[in-house]
C-alpha cells in the first residue's frame, strides 16, 4: 500500500497544512469540500500544492512529522522546487 504526505496552501505563498493518508484522492476531496473539520476548514487551505509517496505508513508519519519541524522558508522552497506556479495538484490526480 501507498501512503502520502502533502501540503496543501490557502494561496501562493500563504498558510501552510501538512497530513498523511493512504487515499490522497479522498483526502483531498474532504479538504476541498470542507468535510474535515479543523484547521483547513476554519482557514481556507484547500490547494495540494505538493506531495510525495512513501510505502509505510510509519515513514510517512516520519516524513510528516519533519516536514512539520522545517521553517517556513525550507517548506517553501519544497513546494517551489517541484511546483514553482503553485498549482493546485489535485486537478492532475483526478
Amino acid at each position: 500500500m501507498q501512503y502520502y504526505v502533502y501540503i496543501l496552501a490557502s494561496k501562493k505563498k500563504g498558510t501552510l497544512y501538512i497530513g498523511v493518508t493512504s487515499n490522497l484522492v479522498k483526502r483531498i476531496y474532504e479538504h476541498k469540500n470542507d468535510l474535515v473539520d479543523g484547521f483547513t476548514k476554519e482557514y481556507a487551505v484547500h490547494n495540494l500544492v505538493y506531495f510525495e509517496t512513501t510505502e509505510s505508513v510509519e515513514s510517512a508519519i516520519a516524513r510528516e512529522k519533519q516536514l512539520k519541524k522545517w521553517n517556513r522558508a525550507w517548506k517553501i522552497r519544497l513546494i517551489e522546487k517541484n511546483n514553482s506556479e503553485w498549482r493546485d495538484l489535485y486537478t492532475e490526480l483526478i
